[in-house]
């Protein structure tokens, strides 16, 4: 199973930008879609951002023109650059790759990492 490892993650004032990473172990170009998720203690995951393998992407609205999903698939990383941050968007921040086989959908998840927003 393929393995996600998040980086960038840290403690960034309101109004800041950040740049999380997503390096996946194999080509992600198989994958039918790659996406970013965060969680609060004491909440559900919630879905950040997606872009499927043809570069389609997808946002919540609360990061709506204020984050950016891209992929680079010679590097097989997936990257959240996330500007105008605000509290509210503290958060473990957590790497997905999902693909189909069988008529069945798979997912992997990486370990998170920790972003807080905070002057």
């Amino acid at each position: 199973q393929v393995q996600l490892v998040e980086s960038g993650g840290g403690l960034v004032r309101p109004g800041g930008s950040l740049n999380v990473s997503c390096a996946a172990s194999e080509s992600i170009s198989s994958f039918n879609a790659m996406g970013w998720y965060r969680q609060v203690p004491g909440k559900q995951r919630e879905l950040v951002a997606t872009i499927t393998s043809s570069g389609s992407t997808n946002y919540a609205d609360s990061v709506k023109g204020r984050f950016t999903v891209s992929r680079d698939n010679v590097k097989n990383t997936v990257y959240l650059q996330m500007n105008s941050l605000k509290p509210e968007d503290t958060a473990i921040y957590y790497c997905n790759a999902a693909w189909t086989f069988r008529f069945r959908t798979y997912n992997s998840w990486g370990q998170g990492t920790q972003v807080t927003v905070s002057s």
